[in-house]
């Protein structure tokens, strides 16, 4: 399986009208081969062509990106093979990211990864919960971790260790939101809307989700 050249990302981002600075172009290729050479070793991904790449990990994360704001500090949680957070190391060398991947064979992946991509983004072989009991960030990221209901609950222990959450979610987030708040874990937690956005084939909007919790009535961490 072979990584896209220059050239034929080049292509595929415009033809979807994907913005990325082409000084970029050079890592995203590489990140695909050692993503696709790893993934016939340890399951990491189903998109293994740049087609793929590009119209659900690249859009995806661009738009995540435009949510950002500059120079923010930021843990991805659940990285599995690093979308978002190698491709945001890449296009953001303004951000500080660290990921959080609590499987432990794929975070030694993604060490091996991120050493040979050079880039500055410290690998957490533990879940998001744990690292936040001894750190702090402005931003936390989720994508094709849980459902909403399950992501409210983990993670309302730790809301004073970040500010808020940016989770990319389908069409099925209603119907999360809804489970989350019978269970009651709307209370506290306030979820907005923030994007919304069609993927090329498939049916429905994704979105991008801003949560936050309020600063009172918040479960302590234990």
């Amino acid at each position: 399986m072979h990584p896209p050249t220059t050239s034929e990302l080049a292509a595929m981002l415009d033809r979807h009208n994907v913005l990325v600075s082409p000084e970029h172009y050079e890592n995203l290729c590489r990140y695909c081969g050692l993503l696709w050479d790893w993934n016939t070793r340890i399951n990491l991904t189903r998109h293994t062509d740049v087609k793929t790449f590009v119209t659900r990990d690249m859009i995806d994360t661009i738009r995540l990106s435009s949510h950002i704001p500059q120079g923010s500090k930021l843990l991805d949680v659940g990285s599995g093979g690093g979308v978002p957070g190698v491709i945001l190391a890449i296009v953001r060398p303004d951000l500080q990211v660290s990921m959080a991947e609590s499987v432990v064979k794929k975070a030694r992946v993604l060490e091996a990864i991120v050493k040979r991509l050079k880039i500055d983004a410290p690998v957490h072989a533990k879940r998001g919960e744990a690292v936040l009991k001894s750190e702090k960030f402005d931003i936390i990221t989720v994508r094709a971790v849980a459902s909403l209901r399950k992501l409210l609950f983990w993670f309302q222990r730790s809301s004073k260790s970040f500010d808020h959450m940016l989770m990319i979610k389908g069409p099925k987030w209603v119907m999360e939101a809804e489970e989350a708040r019978e269970e009651g874990l709307m209370e506290t937690a306030s979820v907005e809307e923030v994007d919304s956005y069609t993927t090329p084939g498939h049916d429905g909007d994704s979105v991008i989700l801003s949560v936050k919790w309020s600063a009172q009535d918040t479960p302590a961490a234990t």
